[in-house]
């Protein structure tokens, strides 16, 4: 793998992780101050805080991470995907089909990418901003384009690959990353 790969690749998990862990402060932080103000002894003090753009950041935040982690899921195989059809194939087949499936997911998201440019295009020329941050909004909606061309790109690398190797990315669910489980017998309660 490419080094410009891999700081793609770790750009994407950063961004994905940083925008999950900053939505998830903010939003607690908001919810004590909303607790707060109803405890007499931290009134004065909580009130002082002003959380009424924590709702409209955090949802933009989460769309955001949204966007990047479907890219990340087509690039690590975490996708939801109904494969009984395809698994009842023959091998020659259900290649094809995957192929086929993948260039049909990096074209929709092209179209969707490409609609999203045209669409911060013309709102970046409004003006437009948002309610409570008053943030222009072609800001906002820039994780339409860039996340939709990231995830073209990686159903794009996904393809190459499968039909260079054969395989597709997979993820095992039981594996933890960084936790390594050494080899002990599963005790079922009785």
């Amino acid at each position: 793998m490419s080094v410009l790969m891999r700081i793609l690749n770790r750009l994407e998990e950063m961004l994905i992780a940083t925008l999950m862990a900053a939505a998830t402060t903010i939003i607690f932080l908001a919810i004590i101050q909303r607790y707060a103000t109803g405890v007499p002894a931290f009134y004065a003090y909580a009130r002082t805080w002003d959380f009424t753009w924590a709702q409209e950041l955090c949802i933009y935040m989460f769309v955001w991470m949204a966007k990047f982690g479907a890219a990340y899921g087509v690039r690590t195989g975490i996708h939801v995907g109904v494969d009984v059809f395809i698994n009842m194939l023959g091998i020659g087949r259900r290649r094809k089909v995957i192929l086929f499936g993948l260039l049909c997911g990096a074209l929709f998201t092209a179209v969707v990418g490409s609609l999203g440019a045209y669409l911060v295009w013309h709102i970046g020329q409004i003006g437009q901003v948002s309610q409570d941050l008053e943030l222009p909004m072609w800001i906002v909606y820039l994780c339409i384009p860039l996340g939709s061309y990231l995830m073209c790109f990686r159903f794009l690398q996904v393809a190459w690959a499968y039909s260079r190797s054969g395989e597709l990315p997979s993820h095992d669910h039981a594996e933890v990353k960084g936790i390594e489980r050494e080899n002990e017998p599963v005790v079922l309660p009785t």
